[in-house]
Formats: C-alpha cells, sequence, structure tokens
C-alpha cells in the first residue's frame, strides 16, 4: 500500500508539471502570436503567416497537455486504471507530436528557408520604410520602439531617404533610445540597428526555442508515461485484491 502512495504521489507530481507547461505554453504562445501579426509588417504576410502557425501550435500542444494532465488527475484521485491509460495513450500521442514539431522546426532554420527569408524581409521592410504609409505607421512605430528596439530596415540612415517621412534630418521619435517629444532630431540618442537583422535574429532565436522547448517536454513526459503505466499497473492489482 505504501509502494502504491508512492507511485501515485510521483505521478500527480509529473501531472502538476504538465499542467504548468501547459499553461505556460498556452501563454507563451498566445504572447507571440500577437507579435508574429505586427511583424508581418516588416517580413511580409508569408513569414508572418508562418511564424502565426508556429504560436497557434505551441497554444494547441498547451490546451492538449492541460487536458491530459486533468484526465490524469481525475484517473489516479478516482483508482480508474481506464482513465490512466487513456492519458498514457495520449500522452504518448503528443510526445511523438511534440518530437516532431521540434524537428521541424530544426528542418525550417535550413540554407534553403534562410536564404528565402531573409530575401522576404529585405525587400519587403525596405518598401515599408520607404513608403511609410499611413496605415503602417502605428505598426512600424510598435516595431521600432516597443518589440526591437531597432531604426529604419537596415540602419537609421533610411529615413533620410523614405519618400513618406518628410523630414529627413530627423527619424521618427519611435527610433529614440529614450523617447521624448521630438527626440528624433538628436541621432546619435537613437537606436543605431535595423530592424531588418532585429527581426531575424528574433525569427531564428525563437525557432531554436521552440524546436528546443518541444524536443524537451517530450523526453521529460516519457517519465510520465512510464510513471503512468507503473500507477495503472499497481490499480490494477490492488482492484484486483479487493475483489479477492
Amino acid at each position: 500500500m505504501c509502494k502504491f502512495c508512492s507511485i501515485k504521489c510521483w505521478f500527480i507530481f509529473f501531472n502538476c508539471l504538465f499542467l504548468a507547461s501547459g499553461v505556460a505554453l498556452i501563454t507563451i504562445g498566445a504572447l507571440q502570436y500577437s507579435t508574429y501579426s505586427q511583424i508581418g509588417t516588416f517580413a511580409g504576410s508569408g513569414l508572418s503567416s508562418g511564424l502565426s502557425k508556429v504560436a497557434i501550435v505551441l497554444i494547441a500542444v498547451g490546451v492538449a497537455i492541460a487536458a491530459v494532465s486533468l484526465l490524469g488527475h481525475f484517473g489516479a484521485f478516482l483508482n480508474n486504471s481506464s482513465m490512466v491509460a487513456c492519458f498514457i495513450c495520449i500522452l504518448i500521442i503528443i510526445i511523438l507530436l511534440e518530437i516532431l514539431t521540434g524537428a521541424a522546426f530544426y528542418v525550417f532554420r535550413s540554407r534553403t528557408a534562410l536564404l528565402q527569408m531573409n530575401s522576404g524581409i529585405d525587400t519587403k521592410a525596405r518598401l515599408v520604410i520607404g513608403a511609410y504609409s499611413l496605415e503602417n505607421r502605428h505598426a512600424v512605430n510598435r516595431i521600432q520602439e516597443k518589440l526591437f528596439h531597432c531604426c529604419g530596415a537596415d540602419s537609421y540612415t533610411d529615413w533620410s531617404r523614405s519618400v513618406g517621412w518628410e523630414n529627413h534630418h530627423a527619424v521618427p521619435d519611435s527610433c529614440c533610445q529614450e523617447k521624448s517629444e521630438g527626440c528624433g532630431h538628436n541621432k546619435e540618442k537613437v537606436h543605431k540597428r535595423g530592424c531588418i537583422r532585429a527581426i531575424k535574429l528574433f525569427v531564428l532565436r525563437n525557432l531554436v526555442w521552440v524546436g528546443g522547448v518541444c524536443i524537451a517536454l517530450g523526453v521529460t513526459e516519457i517519465f510520465g508515461v512510464l510513471v503512468g503505466l507503473c500507477l495503472c499497473l499497481n490499480i490494477k492489482q490492488e482492484n484486483n485484491e479487493n475483489l479477492e
């Protein structure tokens, strides 16, 4: 009986970790989705759409993990071997999907994919800064000021050639390291890094991070499956002993 309680405690402990990781993935995915959508102004709808799907995958995986962990909790508390067995089967499927998803993100970082991404971002960003249209201004300023702390497409000097930005002796205030009214006139205190480079670094780091998280979760959840199998067998054994 003591051994059974010990296994159940370990199972509940792993389930709590799964539930926490599921909630974390949902939160991160929702925040990233908002960021990816705004990147589309600079990087183009193609890349933005692809990255938004990454965020949706994170949310979906998070919801699945949270739901499965609750199923495991009910099975453990009710000593229901069928629920625990169902938990194990679904968790194995999630593990396989997570590992495949993580591997897919690393494949996306291949040379061909990087070249296509570089070309798309470069072209779109330079056009957006050159036009600086009314419909894109809010998104451009948010990207420069809030998201990436950058200025222009390749660098802050792009604003001196922008058709949509008439004051070529200054840059938008969203480029400033410390924003204040008219701070864009002092180019010594603006971000020198262009937004193209900032976005590329962000995308690559996120792909590595997401891929790593998926694979790490998959490996960790294998231990959850093993503990679940032990619990399932112990529940069946205890139920058989009670029948006798």
